[in-house]
């Protein structure tokens, strides 16, 4: 009640505002996709530290060039053309020492080069008069933008592309400023000077501070690329024998997956495409003074190229015999433990002697393989005699004796005496026992119960033929389809035979590379 006779005064509270629909749920999703960044950061740094340390030596580099312009008393030396020190540390600063030395190299040349013909050019420019003086530089312009950009392409002088990009680049700047300036020596040899200073702080940096040697990563690289194959064949091998077809995921959904349940696949699959990055560790470790466990010169960084491009022939039947396991056909899981024994030996030698050669290079060993690869040969040689053996597996008229079988003659002894008996009864009777038709014979009842036991996947031959009514013109089809399942096998078993096969040059590969990097001498 206020202060009127009479009237009331009501207050009503104010409703609590709604909360929006959706608010939280993008908040939600704001902190879990932050949160998922800071992981994917987290992994990237683990997968290579040397990132990081890459990028806090960019940064102290290009600090250290930025105090001569930050001081006065040297940026009054060089003026304006001191920047040219921060714009050489940014392109010359590479991941490894050998690939800035190479940087520095094509830098150092194409800018020595760039300077002579410019002052030489616009020497002869300012001789002519000031009428043709533009037209000469003109001109002078276009010739060197052609021809760097011609040669360049040059399939010899590809590696020094950068060295003719930097002849182009620094010829227009010194010959266009030097004419508007109208000092083109003094412009030329100031940033020259100032090239030179940013190249050697780049390449003092890079190499005092926690250097990265292109030359131990292409070392890395290749002992990893050997465990990557060798732990891709035994996963392989190993899901194709025990796989008996009752988890057979969607093949599309899998593929799309990438295999997550493949590990050691997507590693070797790396191998195979880790040719570009092999070739570019082994040309920037040229470049590189002797360091570390490669204290010689001239080390034979191509042969590290070699023995990749063999190991690689080997992993493409690592990949094939993947295709073989995630194929649509697949051979019968009894005939597939048929020779499961040899198959798991043959696989075991030739892993094992996949990771000894990896091992000789990562400790840089030389080792005998001798034994190891007459373990090898033998127990390939066995499961080729197996195969040879036992070749009519493969036919598709045979039906695996096993205990399903066995079973199959079971079941046919009882159906005839079941017969027998009441044809028996039937005679005492009196009664003349009138048998049905059977809609099929017994044997062709056995057929299909064999075919249905032992295909994989199981395939019900029933719907084949109901559907249709057109089973007679089928029969031949599914005969090819039986025989090409239990080829599936072969097939696997001769991919494995030509890994083997491949392992023979792969010694000889690393043998050389041993002799060449004098490895230790070491015999087993």
């Amino acid at each position: 009640m206020n202060g009127k006779k009479g009237s009331f005064e009501i207050n009503i509270p104010s409703a609590p505002k709604a909360k929006q629909p959706g608010m939280g749920k993008k908040s939600d999703e704001g902190s879990f996709s932050c949160r998922r960044c800071i992981w994917d950061f987290w992994d990237f740094y683990k997968e290579d530290s040397s990132r990081v340390i890459f990028s806090l030596k960019v940064g102290l580099a290009v600090l250290l060039v930025s105090l001569l312009i930050l001081f006065r008393a040297p940026y009054e030396v060089f003026g304006n053309n001191i920047i040219w020190s921060i714009l050489t540390v940014a392109i010359m600063f590479e991941y490894t020492v050998g690939a800035t030395f190479n940087r520095g190299f094509n830098r150092a040349l194409g800018s020595l080069l760039a300077g002579i013909l410019a002052i030489g050019v616009a020497q002869v420019a300012l001789c002519t008069g000031r009428v043709a003086e533009p037209f000469i530089i003109g001109g002078s312009i276009f010739l060197i933008g052609a021809i760097t950009s011609f040669m360049k392409l040059w399939p010899s002088l590809v590696p020094y592309e950068y060295g003719f990009r930097v002849v182009l680049f620094t010829y227009c700047l010194i010959i266009v400023s030097g004419y508007r300036m109208g000092t083109p020596i003094t412009t030329a040899m100031d940033r020259l000077y100032s090239i030179a200073i940013g190249g050697f702080v780049a390449v003092f940096v890079n190499v005092l501070v926690f250097p990265i040697w292109a030359g131990e990563q292409l070392h890395k690289e290749l002992v990893d690329s050997f465990g990557s194959v060798a732990d891709s064949l035994e996963e392989c091998v190993k899901k194709y024998l025990e796989d008996d077809g009752s988890d057979h995921p969607e093949f599309a959904k899998t593929v799309m997956d990438e295999f997550p349940d493949e590990p050691a696949y997507r590693k070797c699959r790396a191998t195979l495409n880790s040719s570009a990055k092999l070739d570019s560790l082994a040309n920037s470790a040229k470049w590189e003074p002797p360091h570390g466990r490669f204290r010689h010169f001239f080390y034979p960084w191509s042969e590290y190229v070699k023995v990749g491009a063999v190991l690689r022939y080997c992993a493409y039947e690592v990949m094939a015999l993947h295709g073989v396991l995630h194929s649509e056909i697949q051979a019968p899981y009894n005939l597939r433990i048929t020779f499961q024994a040899e198959i798991q030996e043959a696989t075991t030698q030739a892993a094992e002697l996949v990771r000894s050669l990896g091992e000789d290079i990562s400790y840089m060993n030389k080792t005998l393989k001798t034994s190891l690869l007459k373990r090898v040969h033998s127990s390939t040689e066995r499961l080729q005699r197996e195969i040879d053996m036992h070749s009519y597996l493969f036919t598709s008229n045979y039906d695996p004796s096993d205990s399903s079988s066995k079973s199959l003659t079971k079941l046919s002894r009882t159906f005839s005496y079941t017969v027998s008996d009441n044809s028996a009864e039937l005679e005492k009777t009196g009664v003349e026992p009138k048998l049905n038709p059977p809609s099929e014979s017994y044997h062709e009842m056995m057929r299909k119960q064999s075919r249905r036991l032992h295909s994989w996947p199981s395939r019900e031959v029933d719907a084949f033929e109901e559907e249709g009514g057109v089973g007679t013109e089928l029969i031949p089809h599914m005969k090819a389809l039986d025989s090409t399942a239990a080829l599936s096998l072969a097939t696997f078993t001769s991919l494995l035979i030509e890994f083997v096969a491949r392992l023979d040059h792969l010694v000889e590969a690393v043998d050389e590379l041993s002799r060449m990097a004098r490895f230790k001498h070491e015999g087993i």
